[in-house]
């Protein structure tokens, strides 16, 4: 009898340890109301309290770094701004933009359906706060493509030069910065800087052009400044027009000068929105970009578009010889082109005009002096959007009648000696 009653004990246990599970089985059901999640799929459960504590401690972290930025700005003290680390330069680097801007140029250049013209156009108009009044055709039915609504022409005296000043905003747009060059060094916004010699490369402007090259010194940056200067006593000063994609996307002669040498610097098109600029350092520097270097009555003058992403293309209506954006580049080159040869004047050069461009009739072409520009003439444009870096030599008592943040427009002036 002891082995059957030994037999029934071990199998009340084994029934005992079954019920158990069952009973924990159940109540696990019951509280989750579906059955137990697999191994892998507890881990994961596991990391997501993780994932959303480290999420909310970031957001928090974010909102108290805005909040001091205000209590700072409250009291008067301006924060530096937040840079950004070289990794997440170079991971925003590897986003293949000049793959996209041209692929946006191409959708660019797509002849729209008349009936789907309007649609998209207003959608346009109503995203950016685009004016259409100012526009020289308001009929939007008339603009073919994106690209010919984005380049639309002004009516004619809506942007009045200022015939009293000797420099104006050569665009529409947000003033970024303006002020003195100091050191060799420029400003893209309040506290973000960048060396003039990166920006504009080895002067070689009056001497023989040369193709692809690139400068293998790094100069002294106060001795490169000097270097652009050609009156004793003058200094350098600069002023950064922001072009939003609202914005007329033309831009104009700033002067009366004369451009004796272009520069193309080919280059990654990373975004030039303000918020971009506070954080990238460099950012001018590194982005493809048109240098036209000259000289008017008080010494150096110079004239930089930027290009950006989606303004894959930067036109100067003189220079029909530039091509921006093309499919293969080499970090750090350039291309140089002199308007002081004899064939920049020549009726037969890439560099003359055609009949449907904007230019003036009145620009002059001179034979070993350049190409003379009057305040206001049409000079070139973008696609879209993006940025006019203006570095001009005056006496010390020029000032600018500006402040960085404002809104401008083409003709207004930048400032008066």
């Amino acid at each position: 009898m002891a082995a059957p009653v030994r037999q029934l004990s071990r199998s009340s246990d084994i029934l005992l340890k079954r019920s158990h599970l069952i009973w924990k089985g159940t109540q696990r059901l019951l509280s989750n109301g579906r059955a137990p999640a697999p191994h892998f799929l507890q881990a994961r459960s596991r990391l997501l309290p993780l994932l959303v504590f480290s999420g909310t401690g970031y957001l928090g972290y974010d909102q108290y770094g805005r909040y001091q930025d205000r209590r700072l700005a409250e009291l008067g003290i301006e924060a530096p701004p937040p840079l950004a680390s070289d990794n997440q330069v170079a991971l925003y680097r590897s986003i293949p933009t000049r793959l996209v801007s041209r692929a946006w140029g191409r959708l660019n250049r797509v002849e729209l359906p008349a009936w789907l013209r309007k649609p998209v156009y207003r959608l346009y108009i109503w995203t950016f706060g685009v004016n259409m009044k100012e526009a020289e055709v308001e009929d939007l039915a008339s603009y073919r493509n994106l690209g010919e609504f984005f380049r639309r022409p002004l009516k004619p005296h809506t942007r009045p030069v200022c015939p009293s000043s000797c420099v104006i905003s050569p665009a529409d747009g947000r003033v970024l910065h303006c002020g003195r060059v100091v050191n060799g060094e420029l400003e893209q916004v309040k506290g973000v800087t960048y060396k003039l010699h990166d920006f504009l490369g080895p002067i070689t402007w009056g001497s023989t052009p040369n193709t692809g090259g690139h400068d293998p010194s790094l100069p002294d940056p106060a001795a490169f400044e000097e270097q652009l200067l050609c009156s004793p006593g003058n200094q350098l000063y600069h002023c950064v027009v922001y072009l939003a994609p609202g914005d007329y996307h033309r831009f104009h002669s700033p002067a009366d000068w004369t451009i004796e040498h272009r520069r193309h610097f080919p280059g990654p098109l990373l975004s030039v929105s303000p918020s971009v600029a506070r954080r990238v350092r460099s950012l001018f520097c590194v982005n493809e970009r048109v240098a036209l270097a000259g000289h008017w009555q008080h010494g150096f003058f110079s004239l930089v578009a930027v290009g950006a992403t989606n303004v894959g293309s930067i036109r100067i209506y003189c220079d029909k010889e530039l091509q921006t954006n093309a499919p293969r580049y080499t970090t750090g080159s350039y291309n140089d082109r002199s308007y002081t040869s004899p064939l920049a004047a020549s009726p037969s050069s890439p560099l003359a005009a055609s009949p449907s461009s904007p230019r003036a009739a009145s620009q002059e072409e001179l034979p070993g002096i350049g190409l003379a520009l009057r305040k206001g003439e049409p000079l070139g444009e973008f696609n879209l959007g993006s940025t006019v870096v203006l570095l001009f030599e005056a006496p010390p008592d020029f000032s600018f009648s500006l402040r960085p943040g404002q809104p401008i427009r083409f003709g207004q002036p930048l400032g008066s000696l």
